[in-house]
């Protein structure tokens, strides 16, 4: 249920915790708001977004820790008593560990008739969860201060939480996510939705946070746009909604007396022997995206797997001397190298011409496993990495790059120069200075060939628009806009990479993407 007087918006940056925490008292004094007053404006947004969405619950269960985040909690827990819910706080401290005003806010809890239950006299159980004691349960733990892996006790009452029937309503983070990565070492709560306040938690927004937080509910506390005014951030949330630096670029325009040559040629180099598909479909896309020719130079046994049934596709089979003499090599405006190119003499040879040349590219897949053995260093360049392919490029695990996916962009860029493009949910863009995170999208596009169409929308709006990053960005939104349109038309489910090429042809056609706000909610209160 939505609240349709709420403006459904997104915050134009997005912060590390470290950001917020330097800095959101300064904004509060000069707004003359005192700490105390911002936790129960705090607790009042959660205990808002409580009743709007939850209009029945008079059973609620409230998990505390001994940080501010809990002392959100008491808030949230007295006025739901006070409006005469059935309250129950589960405090994760003992009580002389609190200080400050989530101790304030602790004293002015025991005025009321909240039922409080001790961690140190009470592990809290399935059982105890699953009786129908509660109907909702609201997670105040850790808050955005938390990183590293929570306590043993603390994780196993999350687990319990987790796999309970109750929903679970988080409190600005969900305990056990890293608020400025979206990282979880060890686990964290699987909220239904979580409340945030004052600016947008950039790792909120990117990688694993996506299995957290649930839907998420921006409440400014009235310090939202100060905060935004006053401290600077390199990282953006672009959407359909956004302003400013983040909002999306414009789809690009045809004029009248347009031809194939104001857009030129794409050359696509890649489907190795035996794999025919990705160049296919990372060409088909560059069609459907606008590219007004496109020549695929595959393996000589591919060209008529290529070709079946696409006969817009020119072919070109070839090594790297012929390619390298091919007068589609000498025409083509932008390269893309890499879908199914394999790693053989064959591909080596290929990707070195690629190296060599002076024109712009989108190296995507094996082209960036082959550049992770040669690093070279070009501004004109688009690499678009998922974590496995980025660890390669960095010499590091997965896991690192996961660990602070930010990082892992940034210094892709300062490594190999151009833009990166960090593949997964909360896509992230960045061009060496400025970091996009992309918010279309769904885990429906967990299915090969996605990466293959990215790369191929890209290169061919890159051929169409003045700005490459630019470009990359509204690629970037379209390819997960599209996904989008197809989850809401037959579900996430079975959806294949192919089924996006008419949806992307359609957005692009449109004079707004827009599908629907993929965004948090945003209440100016």
């Amino acid at each position: 249920m939505r609240d349709e007087k709420l403006l459904k918006s997104l915050p134009q940056r997005a912060y590390s915790a470290t950001q917020v925490l330097k800095n959101e008292a300064r904004i509060a004094n000069k707004m003359s708001i005192a700490m105390t007053k911002l936790m129960e404006m705090a607790g009042a947004a959660v205990f808002d977004y409580l009743q709007l969405t939850y209009p029945n619950t008079d059973k609620l269960l409230v998990l505390c820790g001994k940080g501010n985040n809990g002392g959100d909690g008491f808030v949230i827990a007295r006025l739901a008593q006070a409006h005469g819910m059935a309250v129950t706080v589960y405090l994760c401290c003992q009580p002389t560990e609190l200080k400050g005003d989530a101790k304030i806010a602790f004293e002015h809890l025991l005025a009321s008739q909240v039922t409080l239950i001790y961690q140190n006299e009470r592990t809290l159980s399935a059982g105890f969860l699953s009786d129908e004691q509660f109907h909702l349960v609201v997670d105040a733990v850790f808050g955005i201060g938390f990183k590293g892996a929570l306590p043993k006790e603390i994780a196993q009452l999350v687990e319990v939480v987790n796999d309970s029937y109750l929903p679970v309503v988080s409190v600005d983070v969900p305990s056990g996510l890293n608020a400025s990565t979206g990282y979880v070492e060890n686990t964290a709560i699987t909220a239904k939705a979580t409340v945030t306040f004052i600016a947008a938690k950039q790792g909120l927004f990117t990688g694993q946070a996506a299995n957290y937080c649930g839907h998420l509910y921006f409440a400014s506390l009235t310090l939202a746009e100060s905060f935004e005014h006053t401290i600077s951030s390199n990282v953006y949330i672009q959407s359909c909604c956004s302003q400013g630096r983040a909002k999306l670029p414009s789809n690009p325009k045809r004029q009248p007396a347009s031809h194939k040559g104001n857009v030129g040629q794409l050359l696509t180099i890649g489907g190795g022997q035996g794999m025919p598909g990705a160049i296919r479909l990372a060409s088909e896309a560059a069609l459907r995206a606008g590219a007004s020719l496109v020549t695929v130079c595959c393996h000589g046994d591919n060209v008529s797997m290529v070709a079946n049934g696409r006969p817009e596709l020119m072919l070109l089979a070839a090594d790297q001397q012929a390619l390298t003499d091919s007068h589609f090599y000498q025409k083509a405006k932008w390269l893309l190298c890499g879908p199914g190119l394999g790693q053989s003499d064959w591909a080596q040879g290929l990707f070195d011409c690629v190296l060599s040349s002076c024109k712009p590219c989108v190296l995507d897949a094996d082209a960036l496993s082959l550049l992770a053995k040669q690093p070279s260093y070009r501004q004109d360049w688009v690499l678009t990495p998922h974590p496995g392919e980025a660890a390669k490029l960095l010499a590091c695990s997965i896991a690192d790059v996961e660990q602070n996916r930010f990082a892992a962009v940034q210094q892709i860029t300062e490594k190999y120069g151009g833009i990166c493009v960090l593949k997964g949910a909360g896509t992230l863009i960045g061009d060496g200075h400025d970091v996009w995170i992309n918010t279309s999208g769904n885990s429906g596009m967990a299915s090969g060939g996605m990466g293959d169409v990215l790369s191929g929308i890209i290169a061919a709006l890159a051929m169409q628009m003045s700005s490459t990053i630019d470009a990359v960005r509204l690629a970037v939104y379209i390819h997960g806009a599209a996904a989008d349109r197809l989850a809401m038309q037959s579900g996430k489910i079975g959806m294949l990479a192919s089924d996006l090429l008419p949806q992307i042809q359609h957005l692009l056609n449109q004079k707004s993407t827009k599908i629907y706000d993929h965004g948090i909610e945003y209440n100016k209160r």
